[in-house]
């Protein structure tokens, strides 16, 4: 489940868990999208709701996953990145979320070592819950 926690006009700050079967917590990570403005492509976050996502490799982003079926978009991606710029519409990952660059805008840290452990834990095709 992903969580939107903080919306600005740049960006959304999100918190996601992952938890087992049984709705046991197993890992807690921060998410980094675009802001809301109307599912605009490459522009906006994706509107809130249940997804299903499948991985998928590509030479960028080694392995990653694609969320489906996201209405007026295509290729919407979780996947490794740190500043606002790399996201395009996907939805970013990392430990937590600070002012890298002094841009005045928040990033992902340990983007890369967050997905490692994504790629550990997380199943091929999941169900990704999008709360706003």
């Amino acid at each position: 489940m992903l969580v939107r926690m903080i919306y600005r006009d740049e960006q959304v700050k999100g918190q996601a868990e992952v938890r087992d079967h049984e709705g046991n917590f197993k890992f807690m990570f921060y998410t980094l999208e675009l802001p809301w403005l109307d599912n605009a492509v490459r522009k906006s976050c994706i509107p809130a709701g249940t997804y299903t996502c499948r991985r998928r490799q590509s030479e960028k982003y080694g392995h990653h996953w694609h969320v489906q079926d996201v209405n007026g978009r295509t290729l919407i991606l979780i996947h490794h990145g740190n500043y606002n710029t790399d996201t395009l519409g996907c939805i970013l990952v990392g430990r937590d979320l600070k002012d890298l660059n002094g841009d005045g805008l928040l990033d992902t840290t340990d983007s890369m070592a967050t997905m490692r452990q994504l790629r550990q834990i997380l199943p091929d095709t999941f169900e990704l819950e999008i709360m706003p």
